[in-house]
């Protein structure tokens, strides 16, 4: 199991081989990786890692949330010019 501490967004891109990855709490966080696992691995460690830089900045860090969501989606498409 994958324990977060702030919720997080993967989103497939147009390339198969690629996600995106985000939180929505954690202002100034992403990613990528290569598969929903990665992102997940990657996530757990980024936010560790973007919480110490915060800190080390003396930047507010939010507050840590109960209620973690993880959320996996599409790339976002635009819509067709008419």
């Amino acid at each position: 199991m994958i324990n977060l501490k702030y919720s997080l967004v993967i989103e497939a891109t147009e390339d198969p081989s690629f996600f995106a990855f985000y939180s929505p709490d954690l202002e100034g966080f992403s990613g990528v990786g290569h598969s929903i696992e990665d992102c997940l691995y990657k996530a757990k460690w980024g936010m560790e890692e973007h919480i110490a830089l915060l800190k080390e900045r003396g930047l507010p860090v939010p507050e840590l949330r109960r209620d973690v969501t993880i959320t996996i989606k599409n790339e976002k498409r635009l819509a067709p010019a008419n």
